[in-house]
């Protein structure tokens, strides 16, 4: 019988994890073909909830954890996760049920009937969400899928059911500075889509707040486009060609007119005008040379620190 893996990153969820794992394990018993194991990856947590995954792990030999040294971030989680799992197939889903389990049989028939490779999820709306936080996504997967050559899904999820062909192509993709969203949008592969209208967390509070978004969709766009750097270039030749115009056009003016009315104030918001494009442009420079700075350095993208999974 064939297994599927079911990797869970988790943050501080110990109210989430009883009611997940009650919810998964109900949906599962569906799929009578399949073999399950569950990965709990705990993110370096600061409350009960790896002393929950170990106690779930006594009473059910299909759950599986991993415990990260200090917090590492999800991307990092799901890498881990991804990486420890032995399944034919392989899950990945949040704890927070916001990832609805009784999509499961559906996914499953997608890939052993109808051929896919992956099937992934993805929102139809919002609903609970602020509107100025939904405003800025759509806009962010806008910006995107029109400045790189990955095509990510308006409303995509991290929710996905892979088969071990697809799992092994994103673990080939090993670099430190990780956008799984756009990563899974690389690798390719047939993938069916399935809509589902937003849930709310079942327990507990997000870990997303707003800056930490903005900062996530900065790291994706650098990740997957090189257009910020060519934006740069563009802005340089065009205040270049309106310097060079500005130039002669005093020149001649100072030819015909005479000497023109010196004005300090037009000369300080030039002089501040150009000096904020120059840093915003080294800011973009320095933002991928950081990201290619942090990949020679070859550090390991997560620190295991306690685990009952053996090779």
């Amino acid at each position: 019988m064939e297994l599927c893996s079911v990797i869970i990153p988790c943050f501080n969820e110990e109210d989430a994890i009883p009611i997940f794992y009650r919810e998964i394990s109900k949906h599962v018993s569906q799929l009578k073909d399949l073999n399950f194991e569950f990965i709990f990856v705990d993110d370096g947590s600061k409350d009960n909830t790896f002393t929950i995954m170990k106690s779930l792990s006594e009473k059910d030999i299909r759950v599986k954890y991993i415990g990260f040294s200090r917090n590492f971030g999800k991307e990092s989680a799901l890498y881990a996760g991804l990486k420890a799992c032995k399944g034919d197939y392989a899950v990945v889903m949040d704890v927070d049920l916001q990832d609805p389990p009784s999509l499961l049989p559906l996914m499953y028939k997608a890939i052993k009937e109808e051929g896919y490779d992956c099937v992934a999820t993805r929102r139809t709306n919002r609903k609970g969400e602020p509107p100025i936080r939904s405003f800025f996504a759509h806009k962010f997967y806008q910006l995107i899928n029109k400045i790189s050559k990955v095509q990510i899904v308006d409303g995509a999820r991290d929710y996905r059911f892979m088969k071990r062909k697809v799992v092994d192509a994103i673990l080939s993709m090993s670099e430190y500075n990780r956008f799984s969203k756009g990563i899974f949008g690389w690798v390719g592969f047939e993938t069916k889509w399935i809509d589902f209208e937003n849930v709310e967390r079942v327990a507990g509070n997000t870990k997303w707040s707003f800056w930490k978004l903005v900062i996530y969709s900065v790291e994706g766009i650098v990740a997957f486009s090189t257009a910020p750097l060519a934006i740069a270039s563009i802005i340089g030749m065009l205040l270049f060609a309106i310097a060079i115009i500005a130039l002669v056009f005093i020149v001649v003016r100072a030819l015909f007119c005479g000497d023109p009315v010196a004005g300090w104030p037009s000369t300080v918001c030039i002089m501040m005008f150009i000096g904020g494009i120059q840093l915003f442009c080294m800011g973009i420079i320095g933002l991928y040379l950081s990201k290619a700075y942090l990949e020679t350095k070859n550090r390991p993208i997560y620190i295991v620190d306690d685990t009952n999974i053996t090779d």
